[in-house]
């Protein structure tokens, strides 16, 4: 399951004449912070709870704080970046205007192929969470409904509201603050204080092994999959050079430490990863043994809303994005460049990606489809911490002081962490992501005659 994105909206109407003027910077370090947590949601370790626990063979509190270290040191990269180019960042921007145009187009289509799953992976995990309420639907049913609602919703131009993510949000915090507690009062009441401590959800010398553990930590990695959003709000932002990056790693920070603590006592309450009755909603039968059928149903609950809101705003941008190529004709505009006149939304991108969300959910596992936006997701932060390193530390302008630890140790650091994560991903996911890759490559060489002009944009700013 991906991030419910605070604002979604298809409508594609003309943006205010008053683009020109400047935006108010009212924002503070705080605010930054709740929008990123509400970006990246409380609950965005729970989804891949199961499947995490068994790959790692019962280490998954280890892989999400490994992950969290990779995301700091790249949350830093993405906070100095967006002071270089507040209105546009992305890590397409990043790298296409410090490292070169081509690299920049393949940055982009790698997270093209990220927008385009995103509603994939909603739809498998709230069919998969619905199957479990209601197991005598088939989960083929399920997807089609999902699929075919958020196709619907989105077709009739109808958004989320970001009150309705706040309600959202408290609703998420409350059952979760609710099995935290009787987490603790079930581990307490069975052994006492000193079941709540214990060092195998993060060492086990039974059952640790290296290899396991960084290929959960490539899957665990999607807990922060959504932090650098708080860059877009940098032209809003008081003091934006020192809060934009205190912010994207405070958000990284906050979010490992409750993701860890979540995960930690979802070990402790359900120790041998082996008996789950179904990996993917794994958490759903922790939150039953602690809390009964009643925290069972609500967990379920915050988790299909989100996968549908998530939904939601993922094929939003997704349509959004590409209706953006088609109309500056990197795609067909014909078919991508469609607007449909009563409703303003992209109706055709649409209806393609609702096609793709429920082909993918009866192909793709959500174990895959999670692995393949984490394909596109670290290639992307390798490149922006590599911009990093092109900007501050081998840029002409900057020499006389250029800190070694600053602009070189750190970004490097945050390169390798995600490349380590990158190379640790399965082969199917690399297999697919690699299909992809190459098809950009392919496309990018014939619109631009061999690399001899500048490569078609990609607007991300429409997604």
């Amino acid at each position: 399951m991906s991030k419910y994105v605070p604002e979604s909206s298809l409508s594609l109407q003309s943006a205010s004449p008053a683009t020109n003027q400047q935006l108010r910077r009212v924002l503070t370090l705080w605010d930054l912070v709740f929008y990123g947590i509400v970006l990246i949601q409380p609950i965005a370790a729970i989804p891949l709870f199961g499947v995490a626990d068994k790959l790692s063979q019962g280490h998954v509190v280890t892989t999400v704080l490994i992950a969290m270290v990779a995301m700091m040191f790249t949350a830093l990269s993405y906070g100095r970046m967006a002071t270089v180019y507040p209105a546009a960042g992305s890590a397409y921007t990043y790298v296409g205007r410090e490292l070169n145009p081509h690299l920049g187009f393949l940055t982009g289509w790698a997270m093209l192929l990220d927008y385009l799953v995103l509603p994939v992976i909603n739809t498998i995990y709230g069919a998969l969470t619905l199957a479990r309420l209601f197991p005598e639907i088939p989960y083929i049913i399920w997807a089609g409904i999902i699929a075919v609602l958020i196709t619907y919703l989105n077709l009739r131009g109808i958004r989320s509201t970001a009150r309705s993510n706040i309600v959202l949000l408290v609703v998420m915090c409350a059952v979760i603050g609710i099995f935290m507690i009787l987490a603790v009062h079930y581990l307490a009441r069975a052994d006492g204080v000193k079941a709540l401590f214990s060092i195998q959800p993060f060492y086990n010398s039974k059952t640790t092994n290296f290899s396991s553990i960084a290929t959960a930590t490539s899957l665990a990695a999607l807990t922060y999959i959504g932090f650098d959003g708080v860059t877009t709000l940098s032209e809003e932002v008081q003091d934006p050079k020192r809060n934009v990056l205190r912010a994207t790693v405070l958000v990284c920070f906050l979010t490992g430490v409750f993701a860890a603590l979540q995960v930690y006592l979802g070990q402790l309450v359900w120790p041998n990863f082996t008996t789950f009755p179904n990996l993917e909603t794994a958490f759903m039968d922790v939150s039953r043994r602690v809390g009964g059928l009643g925290l069972f149903d609500g967990m379920a609950f915050i988790l299909v809303v989100a996968s549908v809101g998530s939904g939601l705003s993922g094929q939003a941008g997704a349509a959004r994005l590409l209706f953006g190529m088609g109309r500056d004709n990197a795609l067909p505009r014909r078919i991508f460049g469609h607007l449909n006149t009563k409703s303003l939304v992209p109706s055709y991108n649409i209806l393609v990606i609702g096609l793709i969300a429920f082909l993918g959910a009866m192909f793709l596992s959500w174990e895959r489809a999670a692995e393949v936006i984490n394909f596109g997701a670290f290639l992307a932060f390798m490149g922006v911490n590599l911009s990093v390193i092109r900007r501050f530390y081998f840029r002409p302008s900057f020499k006389g002081k250029r800190p070694v630890i600053k602009n070189l140790l750190l970004p490097a650091s945050g390169f390798f962490f995600c490349l380590w994560i990158w190379l640790s991903l399965p082969r199917p996911a690399k297999i697919v992501g690699g299909m992809w890759f190459v098809g950009g490559f392919i496309y990018d060489a014939i619109m631009t005659r061999g690399f001899r002009t500048e490569p078609v944009m990609i607007d991300f700013s429409e997604g």
